[in-house]
């Protein structure tokens, strides 16, 4: 059963004469409390909304990323935030990791449109993995801080800190660029099946990566780090019980990529759906038990397919993408969707979410 729900943007912090308003683009959502948190795929803030007593979201904030932590392009460039995830009194960020290719203008020559097909090019700001503090305020909202006295561990400081990189590759792009089934993917754009970030989940410790892409004959990806701090305050990646910097899963998702992760206990609830442009079904996915394993081969029979998601078709499918997932409680999830048709927009700064029954 599907219900709707509203997500009003103030139009002060959405609107964007260069780029896409806020509601155009989202890549990512995550529930805190009675705050949600949205991000807006061309962007280097995240928004945090506010649940209404009528159900809606409201009382938009922005978060510029640059407060928080060092981007490599400042904010020229678009970090492409594909994943949030929180774990204790972090909230972890994800970028893309990929490579964009250029589309072609049908207004332009033949030989103009071929030469944007041809041209492949990577946003400095992309390769980014982040942890920033977050703690819950006296009005009851959850808020982002540089620095933070940790509330379960007295004198304890949290602080905001990154994953080693620059703005052509990250330590995860370094070691996957070794790797036997991803690294013949690390130079393909991430909506031509080449390697694309668009999930993040927290469990403990443990973070887990969504790869959209690669698909490989039809087994979808996820990956499983852990990072920790140096004393320089930057991250690394520590070395897991395989003893190497990370682990993989593959799922059957029957050529589905994964657009979307997001924990509830030990489950990990999957949005998936075409790694390219492509007019195909996008569902949500429970895959049981996710945590505590080695690396596995997970068969489509051993995860359960738990509702398929409305999405543009025909002459739309570019548009109405699911892109975020956000676990409102044990039986609902809240989607969110990139390119958002006419009907699912409200006035000039307002979009409707799905909220969808996953569990009886």
């Amino acid at each position: 059963m599907k219900k709707k729900v509203i997500l009003q943007f103030d139009p002060r912090l959405s609107s964007n004469p260069e780029g896409k308003h806020v509601r155009d683009g989202l890549s990512a959502a995550l529930c805190t409390g009675n705050n949600l948190w949205v991000s807006c795929d061309e962007r280097t803030t995240i928004e945090r909304l506010t649940r209404q007593s009528d159900g809606s979201y409201a009382q938009h904030q922005s978060f510029s990323l640059e407060d928080f932590i060092d981007l490599p392009a400042k904010g020229e460039s678009e970090i492409d935030i594909e994943g949030m995830g929180i774990a204790g009194n972090y909230l972890w960020i994800m970028g893309s990791h990929s490579l964009k290719r250029s589309k072609p203008k049908r207004h332009q020559s033949t030989t103009k449109q071929m030469e944007r097909l041809a041209r492949v090019k990577s946003d400095p700001n992309r390769y980014l993995l982040a942890r920033i503090p977050i703690l819950q305020d006296e009005s009851g909202n959850y808020t982002l801080h540089k620095e933070a006295d940790d509330p379960e561990q007295p004198g304890h400081t949290l602080v905001a800190a990154q994953l080693h990189g620059d703005t052509h590759s990250s330590i995860l792009t370094e070691l996957l660029a070794q790797d036997e089934h991803i690294a013949p993917f690390m130079n393909i754009p991430g909506k031509d099946n080449g390697f694309d970030v668009e999930g993040l989940a927290i469990h403990g410790k443990r973070i887990f990566i969504g790869l959209r892409g690669p698909v490989l004959r039809g087994w979808a990806m996820v990956l499983e780090v852990e990072a920790e701090e140096d004393e320089e305050g930057k991250l690394h990646l520590r070395k897991l019980e395989n003893g190497k910097p990370y682990k993989k899963h593959f799922l059957n998702l029957r050529g589905k990529g994964i657009r979307e992760l997001r924990f509830f206990g030990e489950d990990l609830y999957l949005l998936a759906g075409p790694t390219m442009d492509l007019d195909g079904v996008i569902a949500i996915y429970r895959w049981p038990n996710a945590v505590g394993e080695p690396e596995q081969m997970v068969h489509h029979n051993e995860l359960h397919r738990l509702q398929e998601v409305p999405h543009g078709t025909g002459k739309d499918t570019s548009k109405d993408k699911a892109e975020g997932l956000a676990v409102l409680d044990e039986h609902h999830v809240l989607v969110v969707f990139d390119s958002p048709m006419d009907e699912r927009k409200q006035g000039e700064d307002a979009v409707w979410a799905d909220v969808l029954r996953v569990a009886e």
